[in-house]
């Protein structure tokens, strides 16, 4: 080319795209091990317990109906039987729930999951008697209807590590399994005989109490199917993310962990409706949040029952910070190799596109280097190591690159400058893009200062060869 600083740029632009390249390698790999981690909570999930979703308690009964009708004319004339069978599902008219909820993290390899135990209290009142009828359907037809039975539905009824039932004070026998169809797995009791038939009375009917110990991985839900429920929790895990359809009314986070309350009522969620028709709770799974969101209980071609719920968090993951910093690595990147430039341009010093190359690599490293250790040690402490590892390295080179040691040392402090910004940047989750950018502004801003009086044109004219160049045209 006739332009020696036109092919430097051109030099400098292809470097910065091998570069790139790396990072997006760093990237890839960053994916792949988020990949096994999901793959390690799916591992807990199948061995321990997985989500937890808590429908109930409510009442239920398996209910036949049968009526005769007929059919043909004449001769063929004839009275034939049919019936029809359906669960019949009552949920309460106030849930009142108490519960504890206590981290006991897993690992699998190097990662670790974030499971628990939970005690669970609950109180589920019927209010009136008349009220544990179930509703008669064809005028005439002959009804006949199981025993009532009280039945609590589990995300995974493998973290069911205790449970007791008591009716008005009368202690019931738990089974394993529930008779709906539409919800099997959790738990079920059924009423002492006096109950089998509705009274007539306005007096309370029934008040069921619950204590259940539960173990879970990372995600508890509560589904408020009653006409008025009310859950309290308190937990020693520090970072919650609240989720589902209802956020909690009140609550308090801590170093030392949390305390919430929901209050939802029959009128701001169907759950109680949706539950006497059958509708399914949504499938949640640990290794997804996104089944988390408030418009999941609603996605799809059928309605899942909304819910209240609480995930245990984890705000330093090591591959979520590690892929929000790879998202500033190429700003990073150009930021040095600017002041690189500068540095040619102001000190009169020939920095050839290899040196360029090999700091753009240094950089490149620190992100890999920021992976591996923080796989190992706490993320800040890994961030640390691999800043002043890769900072040092890039003082050094550069003393020996310009020329002299303090220019060396200037650099090495401008990387740490910038280690020490990108990490702000990884802490400052919701203010990272104010900060971001008024850092880049005072960024361009101190670069167009440095440079405002220089004469590009004689700075192109005055490079080796323009000048043999424009002789020879000439």
């Amino acid at each position: 080319m006739r332009s020696p600083l036109l092919s430097k740029a051109l030099s400098i632009g292809a470097v910065l795209g091998l570069v790139s390249l790396a990072l997006t390698r760093i990237g890839h790999l960053v994916d792949e091990r988020q990949g096994r981690q999901a793959e390690a909570v799916r591992s807990v999930e199948r061995s321990h317990a997985g989500a937890q979703t808590l429908v109930g308690p409510w009442l239920a009964r398996r209910c036949v109906e049968e009526w005769d009708t007929t059919v043909g004319e004449g001769r063929d004339r004839k009275t034939q039987t049919e019936r029809r069978e359906w669960q019949w599902r009552l949920a309460p008219d106030r849930l009142q729930a108490n519960g504890e909820l206590r981290s006991e993290p897993r690992r699998r390899g190097l990662y670790t999951v974030h499971a628990y135990g939970a005690t669970l209290k609950a109180e589920a009142t019927w209010s009136t008697h008349a009220a544990l009828a179930p509703p008669q359907g064809r005028p005439g037809a002959r009804l006949h209807c199981g025993p009532l039975q009280v039945v609590l539905s589990l995300g995974d009824a493998r973290g069911v590590r205790e449970a007791a039932l008591n009716a008005n004070g009368q202690a019931m026998t738990v089974a394993a399994g529930t008779d709906d169809p539409q919800m099997p797995r959790g738990l079920q009791a059924e009423l002492p005989t006096g109950w089998n038939s509705a009274p007539v009375g306005r007096a309370a009917a029934l008040q069921v109490t619950m204590q259940l110990g539960l173990a879970g991985t990372e995600r508890l839900a509560w589904v408020p199917a009653a006409g008025q429920t009310e859950w309290r929790l308190k937990s020693d895990w520090p970072h919650p993310s609240f989720g589902g359809r209802f956020l909690p009314a009140q609550h308090a986070v801590t170093a030392q962990g949390f305390e919430a309350q929901w209050k939802v009522s029959a009128l701001a969620s169907p759950a109680a409706a949706d539950l006497s028709r059958g509708v399914r709770p949504c499938m949640a799974s640990a290794a997804d949040p996104a089944n988390d969101r408030p418009d999941a209980a609603r996605q799809g071609s059928q309605a899942c029952l909304d819910t209240m719920s609480v995930r245990l968090f984890d705000p330093v993951n090591p591959y979520v910070l590690s892929d929000r910093a790879i998202k500033y690595g190429l700003l990073f990147m150009i930021l040095t190799f600017v002041a690189v430039a500068l540095v040619e341009v102001l000190a009169a010093r020939r920095v050839h596109p290899v040196q360029y190359l090999l700091v753009g690599l240094a950089l490149s490293v620190f992100f890999l280097l920021l992976l591996s250790l923080s796989e190992h040690l706490p993320f800040d402490r890994a961030y640390a190591v691999a800043a002043l590892a890769c900072a040092l390295l890039l003082a050094t080179y550069a003393a020996a690159m310009l020329g002299r040691a303090r220019a060396g040392g200037l650099f090495g402090a401008g990387i740490g400058v910038l280690y020490g910004l990108l990490y702000a940047l990884l802490k400052l989750e919701h203010d990272a893009l104010a900060v971001g950018s008024v850092a880049f502004f005072a960024a361009l801003a101190a670069v167009m200062m440095a440079t405002r009086r220089i004469d590009w044109y004689a700075l192109f004219d005055s490079a080796p060869g323009c000048s043999q160049a424009v002789s020879s045209g000439a």
